[in-house]
């Protein structure tokens, strides 16, 4: 047997494989394809105080080795999220994650503090790297001093584990984690998705409404993992890792780079049974290597330096 649980700090997941949020709505959508509590946890979809009907169509494009979502947090906010969603999804036998979202730091800790009277969540990720919004989202993330003072706010008034989600549109992405380490998260997610566009030249327009959006899928799998192994370097918080895992190997190079978990977002697009597919490659390749803890896998290159 072999053993596939991690944890951020008190916070047990049966094992490391979770889904990103915007990606899988708020978990029922696969519960045709698979048994949701068979994951480490599930990530729901971006959730703000009001709702918000998101940005005009068309808001997806497909590019090459990947694809770009100008999205912009559609959702019916956190009382239809109460009322609607939480009584359907706090029977998973898995952990659930709240995506929170805001325009100013009073919005986050107002979420933040209605999610933490909720029993059966013992996590928000802190969404502070959205580049699809017009307000709010990339700005806390693309400035240290606003990236400080959010997460300083939200873990004032939160009180179970705060992962906080970083952009990977910044110049040093060690800086904004050393910070946010600092403020109080328990693990930071990254790599949110990198700021692109796409151009449709029949009609020589851009391929989004709003011109911009952020590219995800395997294209960016190299800059996600890179920044994955400088973080780790850097803070003492576990990382979780995402940013084009489409396979259980491209899932082991992120927890050899020194992620403890990883979300796998672009993937159920192709395959809503990705996740469930990576689970049981992982456990395969550490039976074959002769492995029996997936936290022998983690950090493995920070533990072995190349010489």
């Amino acid at each position: 047997m072999v053993n596939l649980g991690i944890n951020i700090g008190d916070l047990s997941f049966k094992n490391p494989i979770l889904t990103a949020s915007g990606t899988c709505g708020y978990g029922p959508e696969l519960d045709d394809f698979f048994d949701v509590s068979r994951l480490g946890g599930i990530v729901i979809k971006g959730t703000t105080l009001e709702p918000r009907e998101g940005n005009a169509y068309p808001r997806m494009a497909e590019t090459p080795s990947g694809m770009l979502n100008a999205v912009g947090l559609q959702n019916k906010g956190i009382d239809y999220f109460e009322s609607h969603i939480y009584p359907v999804i706090r029977g998973y036998d898995t952990n659930i994650i709240v995506n929170v979202n805001g325009n100013t730091i009073d919005d986050y800790v107002a979420l933040s503090k209605r999610i933490d009277k909720l029993d059966k969540i013992p996590a928000i990720e802190l969404n502070i790297s959205c580049p699809n919004v017009k307000q709010g989202g990339m700005i806390f993330g693309t400035n240290l001093d606003s990236a400080r003072a959010v997460t300083k706010a939200v873990r004032s008034a939160y009180s179970k584990k705060l992962i906080v989600k970083l952009s990977p549109n910044v110049t040093n992405i060690v800086d904004f984690a050393r910070v946010v380490e600092e403020e109080g998260a328990d693990s930071i997610s990254l790599i949110n998705t990198l700021l692109g566009m796409s151009v449709d030249i029949e009609r020589m327009k851009p391929s989004l409404s709003t011109i911009t959006g952020g590219l995800s899928g395997p294209a960016i799998k190299p800059v996600a993992l890179s920044m994955v192994w400088q973080v780790a370097k850097a803070v003492k918080i576990p990382i979780i890792g995402m940013g084009g895992i489409m396979t259980a190997s491209d899932a082991i190079e992120f927890f050899l780079a020194g992620a403890s978990a990883v979300q796998v977002g672009t993937a159920t697009f192709i395959d809503p049974v990705a996740p469930v597919k990576i689970l049981d490659g992982i456990e395969r390749y550490l039976t074959l290597k002769g492995f029996s803890d997936i936290r022998e896998l983690i950090g493995y290159l920070n533990r072995n330096p190349i010489k």
